[in-house]
């Protein structure tokens, strides 16, 4: 029998290192990654916690009959699926493990942005159909390029350190958070780096105040045609703008880990329109969302979460 003095509901598929790890901090977990979101309410009754990935979203309305709650924590980075502030002002902690796949992130960007500027996406498939194009594929490195960071949070900062090995000059904008900006990134105004910036990488969450935030007239503002990476959230931006800009050669290339709409069955026609040319195009690198996935990460994401929850349960 357990000796444990808290009860934490796990409602999604995580490293099995989890159970141990809550244990260690005498929290014992009910482990049901099969739970039906319309289960979840009553089943939050007589526990002290909650941890969710992606299963569905969390509200007011889910922790309703929550007695005893005192945290809601999300296995991943961002917390869009989670009503932060109104939980918060319900005395419930909201905890993220961001800190958990940053390093992912950082790597997973760098190399959507090589396999994009050398031409290896397109040349590997030309190559498996036996198309040999050397000055064709004859791409441009990315040392001495000036790339512009937009969110300097953890995934941001991971970047910037992966960048700063290979020679690149990196202006970061962060709006919210403007003192965590420093070396090897230069702290820049959105005007200063729309003007300089020759790459583009997005590393901001996703809220309704960021929706778009990459719309038609972010792509314009730059001076010169920019390489374009989203490894954040598809919904900050305006793919169809996005779509039109590579159409018209404003932005030369772009690297998606993130769709504005990932389930990929339900799209509307625009969506299904823009996404075939996406799918169409040689200047284009797509992945399913997993920058911050890796065999690393899914492990550091318990390790970051299981902290953060004993300072939740234990603050003294």
């Amino acid at each position: 029998m357990s000796t444990s003095t808290f009860r934490c509901l796990i409602i999604d598929e995580m490293h099995p290192s989890i159970l141990e790890m809550l244990e260690a901090i005498g929290v014992a977990a009910d482990y049901r990654p099969e739970m039906q979101p319309a289960e979840v309410p009553a089943a939050l009754e007589d526990v002290d916690g909650l941890i969710v990935r992606s299963k569905m979203r969390i509200t007011t309305a889910t922790v309703a009959k929550a007695t005893r709650l005192r945290f809601v924590a999300r296995a991943g980075a961002g917390l869009d699926n989670i009503e932060v502030e109104q939980l918060e002002q319900l005395g419930i902690k909201v905890l993220g493990a961001n800190e958990g796949n940053r390093e992912a992130v950082g790597e997973h960007a760098l190399g959507m942005l090589l396999a994009l500027v050398r031409n290896i996406a397109r040349s590997d498939r030309q190559v498996r159909d036996k198309v040999w194009l050397r000055e064709e594929n004859r791409g441009e490195e990315i040392g001495g390029k000036t790339v512009g960071i937009i969110g300097y949070g953890n995934m941001g900062q991971s970047f910037s350190r992966v960048l700063s090995g290979v020679g690149c000059r990196i202006l970061a904008y962060d709006c919210y958070a403007p003192q965590k900006i420093g070396t090897p990134a230069i702290s820049a105004t959105i005007e200063q780096l729309q003007t300089e910036a020759d790459i583009v990488s997005l590393h901001i969450p996703y809220f309704a105040g960021n929706r778009h935030f990459a719309d038609e007239a972010f792509f314009r503002g730059f001076a010169k045609p920019i390489w374009f990476i989203n490894t954040a959230r598809g919904e900050v931006v305006d793919q169809s703008a996005l779509v039109r800009q590579l159409q018209q050669g404003k932005v030369k290339g772009a690297a998606l880990d993130v769709l504005e709409n990932e389930k990929l069955q339900t799209f509307s026609e625009r969506q299904q329109q823009d996404f075939e040319y996406l799918q169409n195009a040689s200047n284009v690198v797509l992945t399913p969302h997993i920058a911050g996935w890796t065999q690393e990460s899914y492990k550091k994401i318990n390790e970051v979460l299981a902290a953060k929850i004993k300072q939740v349960l234990y603050p003294f």
